[in-house]
């Protein structure tokens, strides 16, 4: 039988608070011997931020080590158990499931792919509403479309006891990222992008619907020539909302053109450049669809750049309908998604699971709408781009 010994850092300090903090350290005392071949005892408190900076890791690196996760990869796994072994760390694991079981806080993480984009600070005004007055607060924090940094934050806030998660996911995003969560029962909802086969709760719009209805206006109009503008090839969500432009181009009896789908980044940037290898075309668009309202902003700074007015020489259509879409000149006519509301459903299905203790995935698609502004202008005349 072994025996460990720990002795308080203080005189007087209580025993949890010198052997538990939150990564499960405690205070170490080791054995070195003197010049004489006396032994003393040194006294150092090792802690996951000494391991990080002695392997080069971050410290949700190490926590995910400790945690034994397969997000790691072995050369990195190995650096880091030489760096605990090096000096001295023992992993106390027992308080760290006590912490994981017993001492949650009522925190909800929100994990969103880009802060930029103010359809996500609106989405988290929505969770806050709804988590707040249940008393609940909300950590939030921004990937980038880094995978790497979704884990790193998910960690983290696994490491503050979180008691669940909503997660709008980065680009590369796999089912299997989740297993960790759900094996944990720590209750997920995804917004925005679907992940099938994740086993977590998801709340995302009618993309395909929406892009259709959205053509269909334009075409209604009078265009023959739309473009389909920004998005990741590489996402659900663009592969739903391409499907209903082509859906829309069909039934209108236009057809689909491969050249008039241009992907970008779903950014203001990124809708600046789609237009700008739109307007190159030998047969130009006269009106487009945008993968959101920040690429459709976009495209409206791109037309001007070309002393092209948004709503009289190109009609310009987003999908979200942020609060800027109202006041943007001219006003954006969009599909609207209401963030505000989707951060509200998002919060109201996690909080019901949190409560639940243990509750079955659910699947929500919610319902879309065509907003009419300015940014159509009037019925396209025939024989030229021109709007009236």
């Amino acid at each position: 039988m072994r025996w460990l010994c720990i002795l308080p850092r203080y005189r007087g300090e209580g025993f949890s608070k010198n052997v538990l903090d939150k990564f499960g350290t405690f205070q170490l005392f080791t054995a070195q011997v003197g010049a004489g071949g006396e032994e003393f005892m040194s006294k150092g408190r090792v802690t996951v931020i000494d391991i990080a900076k002695a392997a080069g890791v971050s410290k949700s690196t190490v926590s995910l080590v400790l945690q034994g996760s397969p997000l790691v990869n072995e050369g990195t796994r190995s650096k880091v158990n030489a760096a605990m072994r090096e000096l001295g760390y023992v992993y106390n694991r027992g308080a760290a499931n006590l912490r994981q079981t017993s001492a949650k806080s009522k925190i909800v993480g929100v994990v969103v792919n880009d802060l930029t984009n103010s359809f996500f600070a609106e989405l988290a005004v929505g969770v806050d509403m709804v988590v707040q007055s249940a008393g609940f607060v909300q950590f939030l924090s921004n990937t980038s479309e880094s995978i790497d940094r979704q884990r790193e934050v998910i960690a983290s806030m696994r490491e503050h006891g979180i008691s669940g998660l909503i997660v709008s996911p980065a680009r590369a995003t796999e089912a299997a990222d989740f297993k960790p969560l759900v094996a944990a029962d720590i209750p997920v909802v995804v917004v925005v992008r679907s992940l099938p086969g994740a086993k977590v709760s998801s709340i995302v719009s009618d993309n395909q619907g929406g892009t259709s209805a959205a053509v269909e206006h334009l075409a209604s109009l009078g265009h023959a020539r739309i473009a389909f503008l920004g998005g990741f090839p590489d996402t659900a969500v663009f592969e739903e909302r391409r499907a209903g432009y082509m859906d829309g181009m069909n039934a209108a009896g236009l057809g689909f053109h491969e050249e008039l789908v241009v992907s970008s980044a779903p950014s203001r940037a990124g809708g600046a450049d789609a237009i700008g290898r739109a307007m190159a075309m030998s047969n130009r668009p006269t009106a487009a669809v945008c993968f959101n309202d920040a690429v459709a902003f976009g495209v409206c700074d791109g037309l001007r750049a070309r002393h092209m007015e948004p709503g009289r020489d190109f009609a310009v259509v987003g999908f979200d309908d942020v609060i800027e879409a109202q006041t943007a000149v001219p006003a954006l006519t969009t599909i609207s998604v209401d963030p505000q509301s989707m951060g509200r459903r998002a919060a109201q299905l996690l909080l019901k699971q949190i409560n639940a203790g243990k509750a079955e995935p659910e699947n929500v698609t919610t319902a879309v709408r065509l907003v009419v502004r300015e940014s159509c202008g009037a019925v396209q005349k025939k024989t030229g781009r021109k709007m009236a």
